[in-house]
């Protein structure tokens, strides 16, 4: 395979094998898209392991660990990965800080927190993204935004989780009309409520009469609808955000 044909993907918060930004990954390899990863307080023996399952399928794959709370994260990540392999088409912002609060325990250090990673991480690697893919070759771009349904309903105990993602739909809207001329989409996904690396039972039990298909939504789910996303398929869909959930009856 000539890897200088292939698109190149950088996917944030691949961290674990249950993770959703793993089944991107997977997903977007699958379609001959090689793979730049990042990753935080990640087992290292797992991390090659995963890099390894990677190439196997037939593409390059390199990855690097780096608190995204940094303030020149999002630079450094698109040096790096510009050095590796040359400049990605593909950006999916999928890394995300999480803990819950409430009225009552909601602090400044945890909306600090949350900002660092959730918004400014995120807004800053589209930023630097947009303007280096304006002085590339490339002709078509994708970046892929996450977000949790902030939206469609109230997120109680989680006030900084769900201002930051939320502010997150906002700058997708905003940045994907300056963005259109440049030929780069600009798109949110919602994947609801995901069994990845946070659920208990109990919180499987409680969630699962929510959703009418019978089952809770697996990070493959919202894998397949970044794939298309990601896509020459997808080059007329900009400024929206997909809420791909399965249904999940919010109350």
């Amino acid at each position: 395979m000539n890897h200088c044909q292939n698109k190149i993907g950088l996917i944030t918060g691949a961290s674990s094998d249950r993770d959703i930004g793993t089944a991107i990954c997977r997903k977007l390899a699958a379609e001959g898209i090689d793979i730049f990863f990042t990753h935080w307080k990640s087992n290292a023996v797992w991390i090659e392991k995963f890099q390894q399952e990677i190439r196997k399928m037939g593409v390059r794959c390199e990855n690097l660990q780096i608190d995204l709370s940094q303030s020149d994260a999002a630079f450094e990540i698109l040096d790096t990965v510009t050095k590796k392999f040359g400049l990605p088409s593909i950006l999916v912002n999928n890394a995300a800080h999480s803990t819950r609060d409430g009225y009552v325990e909601l602090d400044a250090q945890t909306l600090d927190d949350h900002y660092v990673v959730n918004m400014r991480s995120t807004f800053l690697l589209c930023t630097r993204f947009a303007r280096l893919f304006e002085k590339s070759n490339l002709n078509a771009g994708r970046i892929i935004n996450m977000t949790s349904g902030q939206d469609l309903g109230p997120m109680t105990g989680e006030l900084a989780y769900a201002a930051t993602k939320g502010a997150i739909v906002s700058f997708t809207r905003s940045l994907s009309q300056e963005l259109a001329p440049l030929g780069i989409t600009v798109n949110a996904v919602n994947p609801g409520p995901t069994d990845s690396t946070w659920m208990t039972d109990d919180v499987r039990k409680a969630l699962l009469p929510k959703f009418p298909m019978g089952r809770i939504g697996r990070p493959e789910d919202v894998a397949r609808t970044i794939r298309f996303l990601a896509s020459d398929e997808a080059a007329w869909i900009t400024g929206q955000v997909i809420n791909s959930e399965g249904g999940f009856i919010r109350d």
